[in-house]
């Protein structure tokens, strides 16, 4: 892979990871999301770069996929974005 191409798809997760957590963070949806519900929110980027970006996020401890179905923000980012430490 290419230098360029690397950095785009790095990029590319990087914007994807941030509409999930700012999805996931919301106050008017339920702290449980399903995938379909998040994919259709987050629909510019596909069901493969959401999938790998769920991945992520849950190795780093920013999310919790509940099930086959379920992603919701962990405790810790909840706990972050109350004391005011995410800023849009």
């Amino acid at each position: 892979m290419t230098k360029k191409k690397r950095l785009s798809r790095d990029l590319k997760l990087w914007m994807i990871q941030r509409a999930i957590m700012l999805q996931l963070l919301r106050d008017d949806h339920d702290p449980l999301w399903t995938r379909g519900e998040l994919e259709a929110e987050v629909s510019d980027f596909g069901p493969r770069p959401l999938k790998v970006a769920l991945e992520l996020l849950e190795g780093d401890c920013c999310i919790v996929l509940d099930g086959e179905e379920g992603v919701r923000a962990s405790t810790c980012a909840h706990r972050l974005d109350e004391l005011e430490l995410v800023s849009i």
